[in-house]
């Protein structure tokens, strides 16, 4: 009588599977090394990125604070708000004669 296929005795270690895996063995490893290459570069591309965001964030605050610095310091070196500030020490900074050009000949 002809013996019934077993599905599960075909996959059994002792079979064909464990004598495909020892022969493969190289390529099964290198495989496996290709994998976790794969997993740790995307990791590291997703942290990269995240820095990125970050860095870009206090980018756009510096550059916020660097233009309310600048426009605090143009309007505080205007004749009149200078003339404000040293008025208290008694000097005088508007001038009744008109601006004249000095010539050496």
């Amino acid at each position: 009588m002809a013996k019934k296929f077993n599905f599960r005795e075909y996959l059994d270690i002792g079979n064909i599977s464990a004598n495909w895996f020892y022969q493969n063995f190289g390529f099964v490893l290198f495989s496996f090394f290709l994998i976790l290459l794969y997993i740790a570069n995307a990791h590291y591309a997703e942290n990269k990125v995240k820095k990125i965001q970050v860095m870009q964030r206090e980018i756009k605050e510096l550059r916020w604070e660097y233009m309310s610095i600048q426009s605090r310091i143009m309007q505080n070196t205007t004749q009149s708000e200078l003339s404000k500030d040293v008025n208290p020490t008694g000097l005088n900074l508007t001038s009744a004669r008109k601006p004249f050009k000095i010539v050496i000949e």
